[in-house]
């Protein structure tokens, strides 16, 4: 039989002691293994838990609905971000309107970059988006993601250290295990024709491509938000509000105390 990943999660109505034990106790009984267990937001706990059969969790959701001491919230087959809530303690929130829009501010830049390397590990083409104010810490927690999936990590066009604007590059550099970082507005304001043939060609590989400022980006290419696998916005503080005409004006003063160079 193939064992299949679930997420249970449930909110404690009355905390006694032995509850987590009473819980364990049947899963056992079910032949169900835990794989993890932590606490995530709003005082409910999570677990990861492997099952056999849908048997099993059907039989499971039926006790569990009969117990005064918990609420059942989910029961579901385990996706990435219930995985990174068990892992973290909490949950990563997304857009109301925009369910591939997804919000986080600075002090989760852990789960972040646990997020991140996770979309990177997946095979195929990914096209990420990352919104942000200058120093939020956007560039870097790509990068750090890159390190965690063990991925190398290719600027074509940056302001990290100084500014980056690629016109081409080297033949082992077209692998698809790699990591593509394109900056919207350096690439926007500071690039010749042979740097957006340049991306035009790396559009097309089956790799990770991630853009800062994608909404500058699609100004000037033929693609448009839609064609994002996600939107991440990274602020400082939740009420911070993301202004494209203060991220240009701060990226390009910053940008004139630097040399440019072309690859």
């Amino acid at each position: 039989m193939e064992k299949t990943e679930w997420y249970l999660e449930y909110e404690i109505q009355i905390d006694r002691p032995g509850l987590l034990g009473e819980i364990s106790s049947l899963l056992g009984m079910l032949s169900i293994n835990i794989i993890t267990i932590n606490g995530v937001e709003n005082g409910r706990r999570g677990m990861l838990i492997i099952a056999h059969s849908n048997e099993q969790i059907t039989r499971l959701k039926l006790i569990l609905q009969t117990m005064d001491t918990i609420r059942l919230t989910k029961l579901r087959k385990s996706k990435l971000r219930d995985r990174l809530a068990v892992r973290h303690g909490k949950y990563i929130h997304t857009d109301a309107d925009d369910r591939k829009t997804i919000r986080f501010v600075r002090n989760e830049l852990g789960i972040l970059v646990d997020f991140m390397a996770e979309l990177y590990k997946q095979e195929g083409h990914k096209l990420i988006g990352i919104r942000g104010m200058p120093r939020v810490g956007k560039t870097e927690s790509i990068v750090a993601a890159s390190v965690c999936a063990n991925k190398k990590w290719l600027f074509v066009s940056s302001t990290l250290i100084k500014q980056t604007v690629r016109n081409q590059l080297i033949a082992g550099e077209y692998s698809n295990e790699n990591v593509f970082i394109i900056d919207g507005v350096v690439s926007k304001r500071k690039a010749s024709e042979k740097h957006w043939q340049l991306i035009r060609e790396i559009m097309q590989l089956p790799a990770i491509k991630v853009i800062e400022h994608p909404d500058i980006f699609v100004q000037s290419t033929e693609y448009n938000i839609e064609d994002f696998d996600y939107i991440i916005e990274l602020r400082s503080h939740e009420d911070e509000e993301i202004t494209y005409e203060v991220v240009e004006n701060n990226q390009f003063n910053q940008g004139n105390s630097f040399s440019m160079f072309d690859y």
